[in-house]
């Protein structure tokens, strides 16, 4: 189902891009070692920071937002709602 939504990826703010790809990098970091980075909550914000900037600015919409939080940062939205 993962890959039906792969659109929502598409053009993204870069500075979206950027905190994605870092935050790529620490999740294998955790899966490698079983233990989060140092760095873990540094990543974890500032993606967060900007899917929700992003979403105000009107630059992704709310789905696209959702979907990214869900995917990167493994947040759930029925425990946000």
């Amino acid at each position: 189902m993962e890959q039906d939504k792969e659109y929502l990826e598409k053009d993204l703010p870069e500075f979206l891009v950027h905190s994605i790809e870092q935050m790529k990098k620490t999740w294998e970091q955790y899966e490698e070692t079983g233990k989060l980075p140092i760095h873990w909550d540094l990543d974890f914000g500032e993606l967060n920071s900007g899917i929700n900037v992003a979403e105000v600015e009107d630059m992704i919409s709310s789905e696209q937002a959702w979907y990214l939080r869900e995917k990167y940062l493994k947040m759930s939205r029925e425990d946000n709602t």
